[in-house]
């Protein structure tokens, strides 16, 4: 499996890239500052491959771990962020204050921090797995952390510029949050836990996507 384990160095190399993307980007004469559009397009892209991401590790987990089933005969799932209120739908998402909205995605992301961690060492240990199962779950834990700095990033941005307030600075509760519930997430079985993200990571790319178009209503969408 030492072909999998290299899959770390790989991974902070990207996330180093995108902390770079997220500051400024390559031009003519060097580099610009990134306005909000640009920041808010490089978020929602990383999102896009965290979510394809967890889709392909999804299936494989399925080949290799069928989910547990409960006395009716139907999947067993039970989502340590099921707790959290979130908004289902398009309509709902766009009725919550911008502020609230930011808020409850570093929410998710954080959930999932620990958790990923957790289940990364987990799966190690599986020696039926694929090495290419195990690079893609170390790949989702180092950008979800990744995407999380970059929304920090996106929300400095609005907050300069009086797009948002400052009320997000108090994100200790966030943490705190997330730090409880990951033993929830830790209980869950291999193929359901990552059924879980994989929701989650698609919440985060549309509430992403909402808020960009809440912002800048110019674009249509």
């Amino acid at each position: 499996m030492a072909p999998a384990r290299a899959a770390g160095p790989a991974g902070a190399a990207a996330a180093l890239a995108l902390l770079w993307l997220l500051v400024c980007a390559p031009g003519d004469a060097g580099s610009r500052l990134l306005t909000v559009a640009d920041l808010f397009d490089r978020v929602i892209r990383h999102s896009g491959r965290i979510h394809s991401l967890s889709t392909a590790l999804y299936a494989e987990m399925e080949k290799h771990f069928p989910p547990r089933d409960n006395e009716l005969g139907k999947p067993a799932r039970k989502c340590h962020t099921s707790g959290m209120l979130t908004p289902n739908g398009k309509e709902y998402a766009q009725k919550i204050p911008r502020e609230e909205l930011t808020h409850l995605i570093l929410k998710l992301l954080q959930a999932w921090k620990e958790p990923l961690s957790h289940f990364n060492q987990h799966i190690e240990h599986h020696q039926e797995l694929p090495d290419d199962s195990l690079s893609k779950a170390k790949q989702i834990s180092n950008m979800v952390h990744e995407l999380k700095t970059g929304v920090e990033k996106v929300t400095e941005k609005m907050q300069s510029m009086g797009i948002i307030s400052n009320s997000l600075n108090g994100m200790a509760s966030s943490e705190a949050a997330g730090l409880s519930i990951s033993n929830e997430a830790n209980m869950m079985s291999d193929s359901d836990f990552i059924h879980c993200f994989r929701r989650d990571s698609n919440k985060v790319q549309s509430y992403l996507k909402i808020l960009k178009c809440r912002i800048m209503p110019e674009n249509s969408c």
